[in-house]
């Protein structure tokens, strides 16, 4: 314990609150659709989810493995960088957050992480080739994966129940939405708190705590997946509205074939170590099942938000984690007080500003549209 500095337990208190933020802004990813289809109540499913979440982080440590010791040198990374690449990260999930645009948290921490690195250890700091492998290719390939299987099982699913009466039809999908939904929520916590996880453990190898190429300990797992439980049963209430309603108005057949498609493919991906985007993959699958259903109608200028924000998601997050890195290697104990404050002060106004037009578990179904008014309007309680 002589290795866990002042500095290094801000980093890991830092980096357990990216993965809050990453629990409630990735809740969409599991839940959204069996919301707005009904399948199941909006408490229920956000508690369900929270408690896969903490189950699916004891599966596997490969996608860990491949932050703590893939994408940059380890031996070049020190605590002040990772806590500068995840201001950038927690700032970016807030900002997307308020505006309901379900982009990748994922991206949002490796863009971080390589512009804090870049700046602070130079570019021979960021594997790149590693970045391209792990990254980028399985976030182009892994949403049109999920999107096509999904489009395929939404038109059979549509075709084998052609002659069945609509309301057991609806029954029978809802039901299966239940094992499916659960099964993407298992999946994000495989996927997602393993990369919480990684950081720590970069974390703890930068301080001499670990030796290089070491996994994360029994505490680190257990602490991240803690952390994005509570923040997935909170309810991301404001991305949920996109997810189930901005895209396309979903139907339970198309429900369920989504969420099976994005358990595929998350679940595979955390298995080879691949550390992708289970928001993009569970857009795909949404949208995939949104043109498996004819006469369905798909919100073409919310997807195209959507992947306009996914794009600029990683370079956004590697300049704040840059500046935030500058200013931490330059001043030391007081530039790392002074982003912290800056950080905490954002966040605040961006909280404030999403108080102004609630979105909660009354009113998560209600309209496909998240917006930010200037103004409260009359009688309006807090949500989230």
């Amino acid at each position: 314990m002589d290795h866990i500095t002042f500095l290094v337990a801000v980093v890991i208190v830092t980096a357990l609150a990216f993965d809050f933020t990453n629990g409630f802004h990735d809740t969409a990813n599991a839940m959204a659709t069996s919301i707005a289809t009904g399948a199941l109540r909006p408490r229920t499913a956000v508690l369900i989810s929270g408690v896969l979440n903490v189950v699916g982080a004891f599966l596997s440590t490969e996608v860990a493995k491949t932050i703590s010791g893939g994408i940059v040198d380890d031996t070049l990374v020190t605590p002040g960088m990772i806590f500068a690449g995840l201001v950038g990260a927690i700032l970016w999930n807030l900002a997307t957050w308020l505006l309901g645009l379900p982009s990748s948290s994922s991206h949002a921490l490796f863009g971080g992480l390589i512009g804090a690195v870049w700046v602070g250890a130079g570019e021979h700091g960021v594997h790149f080739d590693k970045v391209v492998e792990k990254v980028l290719l399985p976030a182009v390939a892994s949403p049109l994966i999920a999107g096509v299987a999904a489009l395929i099982a939404t038109y059979f699913a549509y075709r084998i129940t052609a002659r069945a009466r609509e309301k057991t039809v609806t029954k029978g999908f809802r039901l299966g939405q239940i094992a499916s939904a659960s099964l993407v929520s298992l999946a994000h916590g495989t996927n997602d708190a393993q990369k919480t996880m990684g950081v720590i453990t970069l974390t703890l190898i930068s301080a001499g705590a670990l030796g290089h190429d070491a996994g994360p300990p029994l505490w680190v797992i257990a602490s991240a997946g803690l952390a994005i439980g509570l923040g997935t049963y909170l309810g991301g209430w404001r991305i949920i509205r996109t997810m189930g309603k901005g895209l396309t108005d979903i139907q339970s057949p198309q429900g369920f074939a989504a969420e099976a498609a994005s358990t595929t493919v998350i679940l595979t991906s955390a298995h080879l170590g691949f550390a992708l985007s289970t928001t993009q993959v569970c857009s795909g699958g949404i949208l995939g099942a949104g043109l498996g259903r004819r006469l369905a109608e798909v919100r073409w200028g919310t997807a195209g938000r959507m992947v306009v924000a996914w794009l600029v998601t990683l370079p956004a997050a590697a300049l704040v984690g840059g500046l935030s890195a500058s200013v931490v290697t330059h001043g030391g104990n007081f530039g790392i007080v002074v982003i912290a404050l800056l950080a905490l002060a954002v966040a605040t106004f961006i909280v404030v500003m999403s108080r102004r037009n609630p979105v909660h578990a009354s009113n998560v179904n209600e309209t496909h549209a998240v917006s930010v008014r200037s103004t409260a309007p009359a009688g309006v309680g807090t949500a989230a």
